[in-house]
């Protein structure tokens, strides 16, 4: 510990040298600033990858929590290494080495019969290890179903009969957590999976041929309830459940109902998805993709509501509301011809009044108002009169997205006088929308027939020298995320390239600051305070930090990150009537508040569409894409 970043660095290397003499390690890297938390990441990020490994066997969770005296813990680790040995295993070690405290998982597969003995053999041997250092079988955190059988072996039996007597005094009817603590069941009964159970084969539009199908992704859940976070913990996972605090919409509700229905419920022949109770565990969620970099195991809820939603829809037809918002890019496009009209008819009180109710759009909802002028219309007319600089940094190709096209088309306009003043040639071809609307509503195949297109467009184009460059992060993160996954095979492979070099254009400029193209220089110097809200896609599949940099280039720019989840939008979720009150509830949780206590001069960031609708719905308040405070800063 220090006080100084010299006199830490000097305990560091002090370190080094001793570890060095002593032979133990072979690199040994200072990390410092902000590298430090990608260090911290990746330690979180080993629970996910070890829960991620191909196949049925996973790390269990049976002997994680064991904690013997510090000075034990050598002669312990080895005797434990020898006992696993014994059992044809190799455990995986995480540690509070520091606490003699271990996380120790052997690898097995629970829906063996052979495995399933194992795994009460090995947690039985181990208490009697720990028992031999007088040390603690749940050193951490509690006994619980798994480890409370063997309370009378850890304690006593003179203890565990105290135990049982306390018990009884307070719950003599045995009504609290019967079979926790005491009186518990073997380990090894009741598990989640029978014994030798099959997996059943369930074709699907996603491609989850890597876990080994849609029920091997869905029992990634280990059940660690990491979903049951609160705001106040921040992260985006999981929105719905921070704001009703209801099991229910949690990913591991989702997850586990999934695996139950899909196991055990589907009749031979019927459609395994076509059930009321999936439909209604799975209406709050809002596709946020927190689980994808939150969740330990990983579990990528928003890809498997797509797929439950295609799959109900197969059996029960697609809603007329959820057909229009997938196909809002078609309708915005017909409502940017009479632009004039159209926006009165969705301004005025009565005609969007009944519009909204004929939609099942809430009232109290503003619906955004199409582009004056579209962003290619206004790049055909207006591109070749821009004078481009006679030293060109590089080029980068466009993606018109149909959000920043047709509605927020200035955003757009911005975005690429930005990159022609900082020296980048924008090219803008002929392409179709991203799909993320039919995503969102599980219109599948019409999001896949659009995949493809776009790769076959792309794929040519685009490299990482003229990378593909998005100004909506749902729209240009769904190149990275759903498209090398939902194309047929014959697109895979131009999909997987080129998810590599589609980038957010604040991700491409980060880039460029980086290899020193781009400078404060480019900037003007006047003082301004910048509140930065993340998109949800963004955070999960990308990072906040890249734009908080960005915008923070300019001298005297001083850029707050608010630690805020999901807005509460969602796309067309947070419109949905009956979905209005859990989207406020979303945003009231950090995100408005945060806003309406910034001060007027204090420029409120966002980069995602939805993301700027709720919070003026919510707050009044105006903000603004990175890319038009950084175009109104240029010299």
């Amino acid at each position: 510990r220090a006080n100084q970043k010299t006199d830490a660095l000097a305990q560091a290397q002090a370190l080094i040298a001793q570890l060095q003499q002593a032979n133990l390690g072979y690199s040994f890297p200072t990390i410092e600033g902000p590298r430090i938390k990608e260090v911290w990441d990746l330690r979180k990020a080993g629970l996910g990858l070890l829960s991620n490994v191909p196949g049925d066997a996973k790390p269990v969770a049976c002997i994680e929590d064991t904690a013997v005296a510090l000075e034990d813990l050598p002669a312990y680790v080895s005797e434990f290494e020898q006992l696993m040995e014994e059992f044809d295993q190799r455990s995986v070690f995480y540690a509070h080495a520091g606490a003699g405290e271990l996380h120790l998982r052997p690898i097995l597969d629970l829906k063996k019969k052979k495995d399933r003995q194992l795994f009460y053999d090995i947690t039985l041997s181990t208490a009697e290890l720990v028992k031999k250092y007088q040390g603690s079988l749940s050193g951490e955190h509690g006994d619980g179903r798994v480890r409370a059988a063997f309370i009378p072996l850890m304690l006593g039996e003179a203890n565990y009969q105290l135990l049982k007597e306390i018990k009884a005094q307070w719950d003599p009817k045995g009504i609290f957590n019967p079979g926790k603590i005491t009186d518990a069941p073997p380990m090894n009964e009741a598990l989640r999976y029978e014994e030798e159970q099959e997996i059943p084969a369930i074709d699907t539009l996603f491609d989850y041929n890597e876990v080994g199908g849609i029920l091997r992704a869905v029992e990634k859940c280990n059940g660690s309830g990491d979903c049951r976070k609160s705001a106040e913990a921040g992260g985006v996972m999981c929105p719905s459940y921070q704001a009703t605090r209801n099991e229910k919409d949690t990913t591991r509700a989702r997850a586990n109902a999934l695996r139950e229905f899909l196991t055990r419920h589907q009749a031979e022949g019927a459609n395994a998805f076509n059930h009321p109770e999936l439909k209604e565990v799975m209406d709050l969620c809002i596709s946020c993709k927190g689980c994808t970099s939150e969740c330990p195991s990983n579990v990528d809820m928003a890809s498997i509501k797509a797929e439950f939603q295609h799959q109900y829809h197969k059996a029960n037809g697609i809603p007329l509301r959820s057909r229009l918002f997938a196909e809002n890019a078609t309708l915005n496009g017909m409502a940017a011809k009479v632009s004039g009209l159209s926006n009165w008819f969705y301004t005025n009180s009565l005609t969007s009044g009944i519009m909204k109710k004929m939609l099942g759009v809430h009232p109290k909802r503003s619906i955004p108002q199409v582009a004056k002028q579209t962003l290619r219309n206004w790049y055909k007319k207006e591109y070749p009169k821009l004078v481009l600089p006679a030293i060109q940094k590089g080029r980068v190709n466009l993606f018109a997205d149909e959000y920043t096209d047709l509605l927020d088309a200035s955003i757009g306009i911005k975005a690429v006088e930005l990159l022609v003043k900082l020296g980048y040639e924008v090219k803008l071809v002929n392409h179709v929308e991203s799909g993320r609307s039919h995503i969102s509503k599980g219109l599948l195949d019409r999001a896949k027939d659009l995949a493809a297109q776009n790769v076959e467009i792309f794929s040519p184009l685009v490299s990482e020298v003229a990378p593909l460059v998005g100004i909506e992060p749902s729209a240009i993160l769904t190149f990275r995320d759903e498209y090398p996954r939902m194309v047929d095979p014959i697109h895979r492979g131009p999909a997987k390239k080129l998810a590599k070099n589609a980038l957010m254009v604040e991700e491409f400029l980060k880039r460029e600051i980086d290899a020193g193209r781009i400078t404060a220089a480019d900037f003007h110097q006047e003082p301004k305070t910048i509140l930065l809200h993340g998109h949800c896609h963004q955070k999960a599949l990308s990072s906040v930090a890249d734009a908080a940099w960005l915008l923070s280039l300019p001298a005297n720019y001083t850029v707050e990150v608010i630690p805020s989840g999901c807005c509460g939008m969602a796309g067309s979720f947070g419109y949905e009537a009956e979905h209005y009150e859990v989207s406020m509830k979303i945003g009231e949780l950090v995100l408005f508040p945060k806003v309406r206590k910034a001060a007027e001069d204090t420029l409120i960031a966002a980069a995602g569409t939805s993301c700027r609708h709720q919070i003026h719905d919510g707050t009044q308040r105006e903000a603004l894409h990175p890319v038009e405070i950084l175009w109104a800063a240029l010299v």
